[in-house]
């Protein structure tokens, strides 16, 4: 997709999430989504220890009736509109995949840096959805920290870090307040 550099850097520059309850169809198929999840893959990893592992959601109904039980066990008392919107995301965007770190055990290799790695593949999943004309978003929630459903979804010691939602945008994607460089950049000495 990119021809030049200054394509790449033009991209870089506006990339914007989408919001998941704005993509449609179409999502990115079998054979596209492999692709995408394969470029996620090429991050910094220190030690070659792949502390990550994706979840692909294929059957949405399912998703929503762990989503469902799961709200419904931390919120006995929920109202049936709190539960549909507690779920709302089990439904939205026509993909979506759920990223864990795996933190593997090392010696050399310190948790954070691994979790580190999981950022960086989290961003790398993003920009390649982009890069293959869908966009993206990532969004932690409620369902990510849940414990019935990390013990539904995970599996040892991994934890969400969270749910990327993957199509086309319905709406125009929304800019959104940025930081100014100098308010976040120092110098040293």
């Amino acid at each position: 997709m990119f021809n030049d550099l200054s394509t790449v850097s033009a991209y870089l520059e506006t990339r914007r999430s989408g919001k998941p309850r704005d993509m449609v169809t179409p999502g990115p198929d079998a054979l596209m989504l492999n692709r995408i999840l394969h470029t996620a893959m090429r991050t910094p990893d220190h030690g070659k220890l792949f502390p990550w592992r994706f979840v692909t959601i294929n059957d949405r109904a399912a998703f929503a009736e762990l989503l469902t039980k799961a709200f419904c066990t931390a919120n006995p008392d929920a109202r049936p509109a709190q539960i549909d919107a507690a779920i709302a995301s089990a439904h939205m965007a026509p993909t979506l995949v759920v990223l864990m770190s795996a933190p593997q055990p090392s010696a050399k290799i310190p948790l954070w840096e691994q979790q580190l790695s999981v950022g960086a593949v989290a961003m790398n999943l993003i920009h390649a959805a982009h890069a293959q004309g869908f966009v993206a978003s990532w969004i932690t929630g409620w369902a990510s920290y849940d414990p019935m459903v990390r013990d539904t979804l995970c599996l040892g010691n991994e934890k969400i870090a969270g749910l990327f939602f993957i199509g086309t945008p319905a709406l125009a994607l929304e800019e959104r307040p940025r930081p100014t460089p100098s308010d976040i950049v120092r110098q040293w000495p």
